[in-house]
């Protein structure tokens, strides 16, 4: 049965103020690195400067002789971890090889940042290099360097390496009697290097953890639970035991939702007796933390002379860094899933390297499969003379498709962001000399997911909700606003608070754009059983059944007008809840369900030096369907947000490794972000098709944005150019080679 019920809106779709806001424009709200404790101690860790490498031997003796000096810990001083945990430990602490360059082998805990970071250089290591692998086709090959033996799963298919460790295949229909129909096939193959999140503020952490096993953690995240499970699991805890409270963030697009200092900073200050605060330096950031991923992508796509995709076919590698990950099970749905095709089959394949862990980068996976599907459709349509716009027009999904990746679709909104592209100026206008537009549609499925809501009626009449979601995207305001407009009262009488894990009930992360649709359905369900508990209430008061008591205008009513009542307000209610059942409250937990999904499509302009290569973007608008807007600046900015790191992970951000395996760019300076200068101003426009499992109509936004930009800018810089490029960052010194190489 459908969650959606329509309504007119009060609250929800104003431009309301944030409650965080002044605190952060002035410098108040405290972050990660912001949290002390009396007494504590300055953790480093000693990371590896080779990109594999048997560990032969660790000799701590002279760092923990270093007056100041409080704790060195190695993988020694680790229990067995938890099954299922096993690699996140190795990670967090390398146990008999390191197999990256900066994954850690020791830390430190000492009295000052000085003497830390003077111990690591006493801490003596004893290397055998290994053979490595850091590229994706070098590391598929037969004869490759093996990074971990015994990991491949039972359905990858044979002919690569044993770096292939995990296989999913999807779709239906014939792929080869599509292509045998089409009057044109597109046989391509795709390229993308790893890029970072970016987030400015690094890793940092506060840990204390005594004898008995009971601890506290202050952190930087984007998912307490998440991290105070996965820490338990790696030091042998117990999850009662330890309460994790999380900071404001400053930034995280999923790569702030798994450990990478936490444990090492529990067992330092278990070892010590001490707090142990523990701040990443910006290198160790990009050395040792989750990028996204890179990838090899081949792409088969028929299409006929009337703009219909006959059949589409992809086979996609990511390369997951040095451990087995899942993101080709999620990465490689996206890549067709904005259209409907009567034959359709894509594989995705994870590939291990000798490079940090991946992480999840917002949608991980989709952009670089949308990159590979959507710069094949752009080329079919040149071959064949036709508009890219009518084209995916005319395969648009819409309600009852059953979706590439095996799905039928609800309603979505995904014909109404393509016909609005029609109606948008940016698609009108004219193009000038070495300028060319690029079109991309965009998918992610969105989720739900366990959370954990509490809602209070204070006695004043204001409203109190408690949940325990970091707040990246403006979720406090939005949950607030949603708990207004349940109630029919104004916005500045909700406040919602964030709080730690032994104040609530399990949540899942804020990632899986899942906060605002998951977090604001279960405060929508407490707050319905809130007044149904006032019904109840008032109608023992004033002599009445309780279907004669109704919610109107932020005011209970008595609809029998006989007993000549007067509404009464939340005030009212919450001056006399101690005479008629004491406090009045509800919580809410599910794991909660009707995410539905999200599709965007963005035009982007571009102009490109022919004597430089030089790339920049003209004009950019990105187009989305949220379902019910909340707040608009919100949407808005997760738009734009989205659209900037795609523009930046299409033309200059990737990790480049040098032939010893080694990162040879681990700073700002080098690994270049984008910066205001070098964007314009990025139009959005909403559509709003009312996703039928939430009781507005919510959907997430926060990933579909970085979903097209890679094509859609892929698209555009080779029009612009004459030349298809079809290998990510397009940075000058690519771009002006295939301008010559033509």
């Amino acid at each position: 049965m459908s969650e959606y019920q329509a309504r007119e809106f009060k609250v929800l779709g104003q431009r309301l103020k944030r409650p965080d806001g002044f605190d952060k424009v002035t410098g108040r709200a405290r972050y990660g690195a912001d949290v002390e404790a009396a007494g504590m101690l300055h953790g480093r860790i000693l990371r590896s400067p080779h990109a594999h490498a048997r560990i032969v031997s660790i000799d701590t003796s002279a760092a923990e002789a270093l007056n100041g000096v409080k704790a060195v810990i190695t993988r020694a001083d680790f229990p067995q971890a938890a099954k299922g945990y096993e690699d996140i430990q190795d990670n967090c602490m390398a146990g008999e090889r390191a197999l990256y360059d900066g994954h850690a082998v020791a830390a430190v805990a000492a009295t000052s940042k000085r003497i830390a970071k003077q111990a690591l250089k006493l801490i003596k290591v004893e290397y055998e290099v290994l053979p490595h692998v850091t590229g994706v086709e070098q590391a598929i090959a037969p004869g490759a360097p093996i990074v971990q033996p015994g990991k491949v799963s039972k359905r990858v298919p044979e002919g690569f390496s044993d770096n292939v460790v995990r296989y999913t295949s999807f779709g239906h229909g014939d792929v080869e009697a599509g292509f045998a129909k089409a009057d044109a096939v597109i046989e391509r193959e795709y390229r993308t290097e790893a890029s970072h999140q970016g987030y400015i503020e690094p890793h940092a952490c506060l840990a204390t953890l005594d004898e008995d096993g009971r601890g506290d953690l202050w952190v930087c995240t984007q998912g307490h639970y998440f991290i105070r499970d996965m820490s338990c699991a790696v030091l042998g805890l117990e999850s009662a035991n330890l309460r994790v409270t999380a900071s404001e963030i400053g930034g995280g697009f999923g790569g702030k939702t798994t450990v990478f200092v936490e444990p090492v900073a529990l067992a330092l200050a278990k070892k010590s007796g001490h707090a142990v605060k523990l701040v990443m330096t910006r290198e160790e950031v990009l050395r040792a933390t989750g990028p996204t991923v890179s990838t090899y992508m081949q792409v088969k796509l028929g299409l006929n002379k009337d703009g219909i995709i006959t059949a589409a076919y992809a086979r996609l590698f990511y390369q997951a860094g040095a451990y087995k990950q899942g993101t080709a099970d999620f990465g490689a749905m996206p890549a067709f899933a904005p259209y409907e095709l009567e034959n359709v089959h894509t594989e995705g394949l994870d590939v291990i390297t000798n490079r940090p862990r991946t992480a999840s980068y917002r949608a991980p996976g989709a952009p670089t499969a949308c990159y590979a599907a959507e710069s094949a459709i752009d080329e079919a349509c040149l071959e064949l003379g036709l508009d890219p716009l009518e084209v995916r027009l005319k395969n648009a999904a819409k309600e009852g498709t059953k979706s590439s990746y095996g799905p039928t679709y609800q309603d979505h909104g995904l014909i109404q962001c393509l016909e609005a592209v029609k109606d948008t100026e940016h698609w009108n206008a004219p193009l000038a000399a070495n300028q060319g537009r690029g079109l991309a549609a965009g998918f992610w499925f969105n989720f739900g997911g366990e959370t954990s809501v509490s809602v209070f009626l204070n006695t004043d009449g204001s409203v109190t909700v408690t949940e325990a979601n970091p707040d990246i995207g403006g979720s406090r305001a939005s949950i607030s606003m949603m708990v207004a407009e349940e109630f029919g009262i104004n916005y500045e009488q909700v406040r919602t608070t964030v709080t730690d894990t032994g104040s609530m009930g399990q949540n899942e992360p804020t990632h899986g754009s899942r906060v605002t649709f998951a977090v604001g359905m279960a405060a929508i369900k407490a707050s319905r059983e809130i007044k149904a508990d006032i019904q109840q209430r008032l109608a023992k008061m004033w002599d009445v059944s309780a279907d004669q008591v109704i919610w109107q205008d932020g005011k209970a009513h008595c609809t029998d007008n006989s007993k000549g009542i007067e509404p009464m307000s939340l005030p009212e209610i919450g001056a006399i809840a101690n005479n008629t059942g004491g406090p009045i409250g509800a919580h809410h937990g599910a794991n909660m369900e009707g995410a539905g999904v999200a599709f965007g499509v963005h035009i982007c302009d571009t102009e490109v030096d022919p004597e430089t290569g030089f790339v920049s973007v003209k004009r950019y608008t990105a187009i989305q369907d949220a379902g019910k807007m909340i707040q608009p600046d919100y949407v808005e900015g997760q738009l734009q947000g989205g659209a900037v790191q795609g523009i930046g992970w299409a033309l200059n951000e990737e990790y480049v490794y040098g032939d010893d395996g080694r990162l040879q760019n681990p700073g700002f300076l080098d690994y270049r972000i984008p910066v205001a200068s070098d964007m314009p101003m990025i139009d959005t426009v909403i559509v709003e098709v009312p996703n039928p499992g939430h009781p507005f109509g919510v959907r997430g936004v926060g990933e579909t944005p970085i979903v097209p930009p890679l094509a859609a800018v892929g698209n555009a810089v080779s029009r612009a150019t004459n030349v298809r490029l079809r290998h990510l960052p397009m940075s000058p010194p690519r771009v002006l080679a295939a301008i010559q190489s033509a």
